[in-house]
């Protein structure tokens, strides 16, 4: 996982980057995470176009990278005892897109807002971008 930011009470958001650590989230937080993971990061992958010139054994040097720029961010919120507290999908690079639909939950899909509202402004305010739990939390 990499580093994020800071939010309030000692919690911090780390990114998840990988299906292993995507699979750890889903069963910290009682959620399918996983599996939106796995769907994105293929689609991200059928999007990559080698360079034309690249020889046969260079075809993959820029997926990696490509991936991480296609795909959504999957992020979690931990508190500093390590506890799983919420898990956020954001638009590629964290910038708001159009028929984008930002989601964030907590454990077993609960509203993380009414106890981690300031963390996820924190969150928020690192990314410049707006997260309202009308439009964040898809079972409200």
């Amino acid at each position: 996982m990499r580093y994020v930011c800071d939010a309030p009470d000692g919690a911090t958001w780390f990114r998840f980057e990988t299906e292993v650590e995507a699979e750890a989230e889903a069963a910290l937080m009682r959620h399918a995470v996983d599996k939106y993971y796995r769907r994105h990061e293929g689609a991200a992958r059928e999007t990559y176009r080698a360079p034309k010139t690249a020889a046969s054994f260079e075809q993959a040097i820029g997926l990696k990278d490509h991936i991480a720029k296609a795909m959504p961010l999957f992020l979690t919120l931990r508190a500093s005892d390590g506890e799983g507290l919420a898990t956020a999908m954001l638009p590629p690079g964290g910038r708001n897109q159009v028929n984008f639909r930002i989601v964030i939950v907590g454990p077993e899909n609960a509203d993380p807002y009414e106890a981690h509202e300031p963390a996820i402004q924190a969150l928020a305010q690192h990314f410049n971008i707006e997260l309202p739990r009308e439009a964040c939390y898809p079972y409200a």
